[in-house]
Parts: structure tokens; sequence; C-alpha cells
């Protein structure tokens, strides 16, 4: 088998859980083929530890987590300039050719945001023709709730996670090694 192959665009969307889980799966199992991986958080912040994040470092996945935290913690301002770091972060990253396979986690929730403007931090213009215009050999994965159409059109696979029940619904909190 041709080993040398285009690179995909995998989007991971939907209501239910497992959508960045899917993207982790993903990154190990580049990692162990040898691939070199990349890791960009949209929402998720760095003032919280996670067990991917402690996990990458041990195994030598990059992950860049360029979020301040849900939507209702910081100020329209403060996200709106958090998404235009990331955005001009990951242009940088994904043009620079270094990577086999790029993850853009919760990059879906980003671009669904609507309490505030963000078309002139994170264009959708600019987020397709980055897809489109991406190394030839990259993989590239998108996660996260609501995703666009044309992100949707964009991608050669879409899975949406869809739930059917959830302990958040008992009041069982997130849980430490499942959710984070």
């Amino acid at each position: 088998m041709n080993e040398k192959q285009q690179g995909l665009v995998l989007v991971y969307t939907g209501d239910g859980k497992g959508k960045t889980t899917a993207a982790l799966g993903i990154a190990v199992r580049a990692t162990g083929r040898g691939k070199k991986v990349l890791m960009i958080q949209f929402i998720k912040s760095p003032d919280r530890s996670t067990g991917e994040k402690i996990m990458f470092e041990k195994i030598g996945i990059e992950m860049h987590q360029l979020g301040i935290g849900f939507t209702w913690t910081k100020t329209p301002e403060e996200h709106r300039e958090a998404l235009r770091q990331a955005w001009a972060f990951t242009k940088e990253k994904v043009n620079s050719g270094a990577y086999d396979v790029v993850i853009l986690d919760e990059l879906n929730n980003a671009l669904a945001i609507d309490s505030f403007p963000i078309n002139d931090v994170l264009p959708l213009e600019e987020v397709l023709e980055l897809i489109k215009n991406r190394n030839r050999d990259m993989h590239l994965i998108i996660t996260g709730r609501s995703a666009k159409p044309e992100i949707i059109e964009a991608a050669d696979l879409v899975t949406e996670m869809k739930e059917v029940k959830h302990y958040y619904q008992d009041g069982i909190p997130a849980v430490k090694g499942i959710e984070y």
C-alpha cells in the first residue's frame, strides 16, 4: 500500500461526548506511526490541567491551549483577542509544513459563537481557505459542536456525536480522566 496519501479533513461534531476524545485517539495513533502531530485548543484554557496535556508532554505531542475558557467566564473583548491570537498562531503553524496531523480542537465551537462578533478575528472564509490550501499531505482534524455547513462540505469525513444518555443528567459533574 502507498504510504504517501493525500491528507484528509476529519470533522467530529454534534452534541454528544467524544469529539475531542476521537481526535486524541488519532493523535496517539499517528504519533505511534512516527507522524508529527500538533493539537491547538481554541476554547480550553492552559489554566486548567487536563489528562491529555499531561500525556502529550510525556509522549512528545505538541499541544497549545490558546483559549480562555467558556464564553461567559470572560468579557467578549478578552475572548475576541484570544481567538484572534489563536487564529494567527494556527495559520502560522499549519502553513509551516512541519506537521503531518493538525487538530483544531473546538474550532467549531469558536466559529459558532453568536453572543458577540467573531468573524473579524476568526473569519470563516479564512478557515475554509486554510483547509483548501494546506499542505496536501497534512491531515486536518476539526472538533466541536455546531459545525458550520461550509466546514462539513469541505470535510472528507464528518462524524456527528449524538447524546443518548449522559451522567450529567443525574447530577454527576465532569470526571477526571474521562472529561479532562
